[in-house]
């Protein structure tokens, strides 16, 4: 998976959580939980879309990691 890829699984599994989530005004390295107003149950259902979406697996020493949007692209790219 290339970084592009990655970004738009990504964008997609965040708009599955929050539908009218605006990606223009987030940059790539916000932390979209909170420019997204996203609370923690639909964090671990963003979490749960982007494993399914992808096949792999997120531990939850994982999630950290998983709160920008080119930290998302890092990880997934990490873990073909």
């Amino acid at each position: 998976m290339n970084r592009t890829e990655a970004l738009d699984i990504v964008k997609e599994s965040i708009a599955r959580v929050i539908p009218d989530a605006d990606f223009a005004t987030l940059g790539p390295d916000d932390a979209f939980r909170d420019a997204l107003e996203m609370d923690s149950l639909d964090f671990l259902s963003f979490i749960e879309t982007l494993s399914e979406r992808t096949g792999i697996r997120i531990d939850d020493e994982d999630t950290p990691r998983l709160t920008t949007l080119s930290g998302c692209v890092d990880f997934l790219v990490a873990h073909p």
